[in-house]
């Protein structure tokens, strides 16, 4: 008995929410991945303390959707696993640029791009992949994937923020330290380490007081 693991491509349909309008007033758009088991419509309040005419949230939606324990009630995402990550990564990528096509930004605007736990690793390629220049990249809470290289990111002179928890039950001192010097390798003495007192959360304190 012969198992064969086979591939087909298709096309799909994912959500993704807004906040806020675009409009003549909007100064900064933040495009913000989620971390695991987040529904984009829900992460997105996160931002709601921004000011509504300068700013326009964009947080695309994790097509991977399963039940949150322990009740198995709550609906989640997760956007990668460990299981055939190239591949899935490719198909978060395409639906990012379709995300990006719908909007139509414009040419002048302020791009925020912003990682959050798991959102970091798709953020991140993403940014890297497709040479995407935005002012600020906020890598919250996240690991920096391990194949990205400081000569994926000279296209940019982006500002870049590492923002983590001293508590985080997920990113212990050991792990920060390795996170750190990966963030120093990428992108030099010019990067803000931005720690908080508290645990493995999103900090709106810090997002409302970085513009």
């Amino acid at each position: 008995m012969n198992s064969v693991e086979k591939e087909i491509s298709y096309q799909s349909t994912n959500s993704y929410s807004t906040l806020n309008t675009l409009n003549a007033q909007t100064k900064n758009v933040w495009f913000v991945c989620h971390g695991m088991s987040y529904l984009s419509r829900y992460f997105i309040k996160y931002f709601d303390e921004l000011h509504p005419d300068e700013n326009y949230i964009i947080a695309p939606q994790a097509q991977s959707k399963h039940y949150i324990a322990p009740k198995f009630k709550h609906v989640g995402a997760s956007w990668l696993t460990k299981e055939n990550t190239i591949k899935e990564t490719e198909n978060v990528l395409r639906y990012f640029d379709a995300v990006f096509e719908a909007e139509q930004l414009p040419n002048h605007i302020n791009l925020i791009v912003v990682g959050y736990s798991q959102g970091v690793s798709v953020a991140m390629r993403y940014m890297a992949k497709r040479q995407l220049k935005c002012s600020q990249l906020l890598i919250m809470s996240g690991g920096i994937p391990k194949e990205l290289i400081a000569d994926d990111f000279k296209f940019s002179n982006t500002e870049v923020s590492l923002i983590y928890g001293e508590n985080d039950e997920y990113l212990d001192k050991s792990r920060m330290i390795l996170e750190k010097n990966k963030a120093y390798e990428l992108f030099g003495d010019g990067l803000n380490i931005i720690p908080f007192q508290g645990t493995h959360v999103v900090n709106k304190s810090i997002i409302n007081n970085l513009i």
